[in-house]
């Protein structure tokens, strides 16, 4: 479990906290979407949580282990994909002996199905990639290390339309009930169908925090024509297809999570 208690950080040139007694705890074996605007400390919280990053005050444990300590027994169990990287100049082979070292469950085997999945050879040199590319063999690694926490800042970014559809793939079919996986993005879109659980935070505040089951139980996500009412209505856009609208279900059958709607829904103080 990931535990955050009453902590508080800043960045020193900007002069003012991103979070001010952030209490918020992550359990195991799901895959949390991270939502927020741009500047609302998403990058900063995954930074945190890995260790990268020190908070002014208050804890963050990760196995009841300090992040802050960057210990090798979290490390171990800890990969993050940051949005922007670099990859030394090396063979993809190269670069896996190197890596492996440091997380006792590395698998060649996952790597090589997830290379598969993003029809990349299994043999290749990192510097002829493109970002895309590399983004896709980073993205490979990080599964291959079968850690039991993983970390991604804007993974879909760079990534063309097959390719984030085979990104949800490899996610979903590497995916088991010991490991926890927080993606932070603003591609909604790209990663609604995966997740567990919704945390949007908003000036180093979660404004939200619940299961997609908890969601789909309480509200519906549809269309509707004006002519149809409000009937039930939290939040509702204007769209081509008619009325977007997020309502009560009441006894309303269930639907699908708009992730889009909800957000907006809970910025504008809707829920």
């Amino acid at each position: 479990m990931i535990d955050i208690k009453n902590m508080s950080f800043g960045y020193a040139r900007q002069r003012h906290q991103i979070y001010k007694s952030l209490d918020l705890s992550i359990g195991e074996g799901n895959i949390y979407g991270l939502l927020g605007k741009n500047g609302s400390g998403k990058s900063t919280l995954l930074y945190l949580i890995s260790g990268l990053l020190r908070p002014d005050s208050g804890r963050i444990t990760v196995d009841d282990m300090e992040s802050k300590k960057r210990c090798a027994e979290m490390l171990s169990e800890m990969f993050i994909v940051a949005e922007e990287f670099r990859l030394p100049e090396v063979s993809l082979d190269q670069y896996v002996k190197i890596v492996h070292k440091f997380y006792p469950r590395f698998s060649r085997n996952i790597l090589n199905e997830c290379l598969n999945d993003f029809e990349l050879p299994l043999s290749l040199k990192l510097n002829e990639l493109s970002m895309g590319q590399k983004k896709k063999v980073y993205i490979s690694i990080a599964l291959a290390a079968n850690t039991k926490y993983l970390l991604m800042d804007e993974p879909t970014n760079g990534l063309d339309i097959p390719s984030k559809s085979q990104f949800r793939k490899v996610i979903a079919k590497n995916m088991n009930a010991e490991r926890t996986m927080i993606i932070s993005t603003h591609q909604v879109h790209d990663i609604e169908a995966l997740l567990d659980n919704i945390l949007i935070i908003d000036k180093g505040v979660v404004t939200f925090n619940k299961s997609v089951q908890e969601i789909c139980q309480e509200y519906t996500f549809e269309y509707r024509q004006p002519c149809e009412g409000n009937d039930g209505v939290v939040y509702a856009e204007p769209t081509l297809q008619g009325n977007a609208v997020m309502a009560h279900r009441g006894d309303r059958q269930e639907t699908q999570m708009n992730l889009e709607l909800l957000f907006n829904a809970v910025n504008a103080g809707k829920i």
